[in-house]
């Protein structure tokens, strides 16, 4: 294992499980397994409470996270993925986190942020990007995770503001959160169709078994 991957696949009881290596050695986030392995510590990634980790067992294609990366991260929540984020980007990038609800936020920030130099916590309303003060440089890559009916619009105003050109989007679409009646399949073309005049889109990935009608759609942001 060189030190320039990203994630990383370890036996662990006889089985392959995702990981990341561990930035804060001995410090869990979510109850995760640490496992040493060849004199590093990693923590086991579980797909089924992070939507990233499962993207990647759903065979995504495009994983542009490395130890470069600027990453504005919408909707962090108690920190799950961030964490794993920031075992990747490690001290050669930074991530700007944004939440909302002040009860995750607070949780975040005592879990993760505390812990973590490369994550900067922004208590901001993913709606107001131009109030974001604290992200002083355009990033690679846009993440989003929110419950809005209106999350892709968000997200394209995110992007438009802070995402560098060629930069990648990673967008949750909750297609319950968008519409509670409508077909699933149809939600999801139809937020693709709303990123189509400003994005080229790379892949779209049904996170299913992990979470139910729920999709990734990966973009990069057209020069």
């Amino acid at each position: 294992m060189v030190d320039k991957q990203t994630f990383f696949w370890i036996q662990v009881e006889g089985e392959k499980k995702l990981a990341t290596q561990n930035l804060v050695p001995g410090n869990q986030v979510y109850n995760e397994k640490l496992v040493q392995h060849k004199g590093s510590e990693y923590r086991i990634w579980n797909p089924f409470r992070s939507k990233l980790a499962a993207a990647i067992m759903n065979d995504l294609k495009n994983f542009p996270f490395n130890q470069k990366s600027d990453v504005l991260y919408l909707g962090v929540s108690t920190g799950t993925t961030i964490s794993h984020i920031s075992d990747i980007v490690n001290q050669g990038g930074t991530i700007f986190g944004i939440e909302h609800a002040s009860r995750v936020a607070r949780d975040f920030l005592d879990r993760v942020a505390s812990h973590r130099k490369n994550i900067v916590p922004i208590i901001q309303d993913a709606r107001r990007p131009e109030e974001f003060f604290s992200v002083y440089k355009k990033v690679d890559i846009v993440y989003v995770d929110i419950a809005q009916p209106d999350q892709t619009n968000i997200a394209i105003e995110n992007c438009r503001l802070y995402l560098k050109s060629g930069g990648y989007l990673f967008l949750v679409i909750k297609t319950r959160s968008i519409d509670v009646v409508k077909d699933p399949k149809m939600v999801i073309k139809d937020e693709i169709k709303k990123l189509e005049t400003l994005f080229e889109i790379k892949q779209t990935i049904d996170l299913y078994p992990y979470d139910k009608d729920h999709a990734m759609v990966i973009a990069t942001l057209l020069r």
